[in-house]
C-alpha cells in the first residue's frame, strides 16, 4: 500500500498534524502557508478525484472538477471557515466536494470557471490508470473515499514506524515482518521469517507483537488528529468506520 502522501521537500521539515496543516494553509500570512497548501493538495487530490470519478464523470471532467474544488477551497477562502471545533476534516472535504458536484456538474469541463489557474498539476493519465487498476467493484463514491483515506493513514503510520526502527538491523527486521502488521499470519510464515532473520520463533513473535501494538497506537493518534475533541470511544468508532471500507 504505497499510496501515502509525500511531504514537501522543505529543509524546514514541515511536519505537523492534519488540523495544524489546515490552519497554516488557511492563513496566507503564515510562512508555512505555501508548504501547507502543497501538502493538502498532495494528500487529498487522488481520493477526491476517485470520488468524483466514481459518481459517473469521465477522466477529464473528474480532473477538472478536482482542480476546481481546490481552486475554490484555497483561493476562495473556503479553508477560513474550517477548524477542529467544527468536526472531522474528512467530513468537511466530502461535504464540500458533494456540494460542488451538485452546483457545478454541468460546468465541470471548463477550468476557466476557477479563473483558469491550476492549483497543482494532475497527471490525468496516471490518475486514471491508478483508478482503473483498483478495479470497478461497484462500491459507492463515499466508500471509495473512505478507502483511500484509510490507505493514506496506513501508509503514513507504516512510514513512521519504519523510521522508528533505527539502525540496519531494525530496518531489516521491520521490512521482513511488515506484511504481518496488516494481515493474518500463520505459524509457518512466521517461522520462515524467523529463519531469515536469524531469530528464534518466540523472539520473532514478540517483535511482531510489539510492532503491531505500536502500529495501532500510531493509527489511533493519526485518526485523532482529524477529529473534534477526540475521545477513546470516538477514535475507536472512527477507526472502525475507516477500516470497514476494506471489508
Amino acid at each position: 500500500m504505497e499510496t501515502g502522501p509525500h511531504p514537501p521537500g522543505n529543509p524546514r521539515e514541515f511536519v505537523t498534524t492534519h488540523w495544524s496543516v489546515v490552519v497554516h494553509a488557511a492563513d496566507p500570512g503564515s510562512p508555512r502557508s505555501a508548504a501547507a497548501l502543497e501538502r493538502l493538495c498532495q494528500e487529498y487530490w487522488f481520493p477526491l478525484y476517485a470520488f468524483v470519478r466514481r459518481t459517473g464523470l469521465g477522466p477529464e471532467d473528474s480532473a477538472d472538477l478536482t482542480q476546481e474544488f481546490f481552486s475554490r477551497l484555497l483561493s476562495g477562502g473556503g479553508l477560513g471557515s474550517v477548524s477542529p471545533e467544527k468536526g472531522r476534516f474528512r467530513s468537511f472535504l466530502i461535504a464540500s466536494i458533494k456540494n460542488l458536484l451538485s452546483n457545478e456538474r454541468e460546468r465541470a469541463r471548463s477550468l476557466k470557471r476557477g479563473g483558469g489557474a491550476r492549483v497543482f498539476s494532475i497527471d490525468e493519465a496516471a490518475a486514471e490508470g491508478r483508478y482503473l487498476a483498483e478495479g470497478v467493484d461497484g462500491c459507492s463514491p463515499d466508500l471509495l473515499f473512505d478507502r483511500h483515506w484509510a490507505e493514506s493513514i496506513i501508509a503514513r503510520c507504516l512510514a513512521q514506524l519504519r523510521r522508528d526502527c533505527d539502525g540496519d538491523d531494525g530496518l531489516r527486521r521491520f521490512d521482513e515482518v511488515r506484511t504481518f502488521l496488516l494481515g493474518e499470519r500463520t505459524e509457518d510464515t512466521v517461522a520462515a521469517a524467523a529463519v531469515r532473520l536469524g531469530m528464534s520463533l518466540p523472539a520473532t513473535k514478540g517483535l511482531i507483537h510489539r510492532l503491531r501494538r505500536r502500529f495501532a497506537e500510531l493509527v489511533r493518534h493519526e485518526v485523532s488528529q482529524t477529529m473534534d475533541s477526540p475521545t477513546a470511544s470516538g477514535i475507536d468508532q472512527e477507526v472502525r468506520e475507516l477500516f470497514s471500507a476494506f471489508e
